[in-house]
């Protein structure tokens, strides 16, 4: 099984190709300067060269202000770049794994979302990514769709200017005596290594064409979870929930957007592992915290 991993520079991108070569499975890493998904004139000739049986697609717009700033490029990068990837796919005879996002939902159900559940996003990111994953499904004759949740994984992410939550709430930690975080948005935090790994998994067992949610077990605040990042790291630091308001955002987001991994579960394939336990395994292996 050849894959081309788009986005190979990524926070995603980067484990896959790692977790995939390490799983001795023959990786070709397309970074986001080597391939604009968004450019259709490139996708098939440049994937030609590469001639692979799986394309995995983490390239994506996902700043949410930028997306609503910018709806254009959004759409003809999360949108646009999938019906292009979706095209190229088919022509090349090959699967196409496109990673799509929790922010398709609006959050008022209060409960896991399920795969068949109807999706309402509340920005343009989420409409993109939306609009993306219905080309893929659509016109891919051999797909995977998979939505991810409150990524964090070793490389930075290219997007969000480098520090993910947990580096950043680490970092924090050595500035200041207190930090305030949110206790109003309810997530499930992934490290990327285990979306890696357990997409490996997917695409070995010959999971068939169809949408799975792929996140860790359980779920949490950014509060939750901030905490939990300084009880493992032992930090003095003194965390306070933020007041109602106290860091308005500048774009709807969903207050819930837990996921379940109803598809994987029902083909006996999920091996995500609950949120604390992946988060003491990050923090161990990147920072040597936990580590005897």
């Amino acid at each position: 099984m050849k894959t081309v991993v788009i986005g190979a520079d990524g926070q995603l991108g980067s484990d896959i190709v790692e977790v995939f070569r390490s799983g001795g499975q023959e990786t070709v890493p397309l970074t986001i300067a080597q391939l604009d998904v968004a450019d259709a004139s490139r996708v098939q000739p440049v994937l030609a060269d590469a001639a692979p049986d799986v394309i995995v697609n983490t390239a994506a717009m996902h700043h949410v202000e930028r997306c609503e700033a910018d709806p254009a490029r959004a759409f003809a990068v999360n949108a646009l770049g999938a019906r292009n990837l979706a095209l190229a796919a088919n022509a090349l005879g090959a699967r196409l794994v496109h990673v799509s996002t929790d922010y398709v939902f609006d959050g008022a159900k209060q409960a896991p979302y399920l795969e068949s559940d109807c999706p309402l996003p509340l920005n343009v990111y989420g409409n993109s990514k939306l609009a993306g994953e219905l080309f893929v499904r659509s016109l891919a004759e051999k797909h995977c769709v998979i939505r991810v949740s409150g990524l964090y994984g070793r490389s930075p992410c290219l997007e969000k200017g480098g520090l993910n939550f947990v580096d950043l709430m680490l970092k924090l930690s050595r500035e200041r005596q207190e930090v305030r975080v949110v206790d109003d948005e309810v997530l499930t935090p992934t490290a990327t290594r285990d979306v890696a790994s357990q997409l490996l998994h997917l695409l070995r067992q010959g999971a068939g064409n169809g949408l799975y949610h792929c996140t860790a077990e359980g779920s949490c605040s950014w509060y939750e979870f901030a905490a939990e990042i300084f009880r493992l790291s032992r930090s003095p630091i003194l965390l306070s929930r933020a007041a109602p308001g106290e860091f308005p955002a500048k774009v709807p987001r969903p207050k819930y957007s837990v996921l379940e991994n109803a598809n994987l579960k029902r083909l006996g394939l999920n091996i995500m592992p609950p949120w604390p336990e992946a988060l003491a395994g990050y923090l161990q292996e990147k920072h040597g915290i936990g580590a005897q």
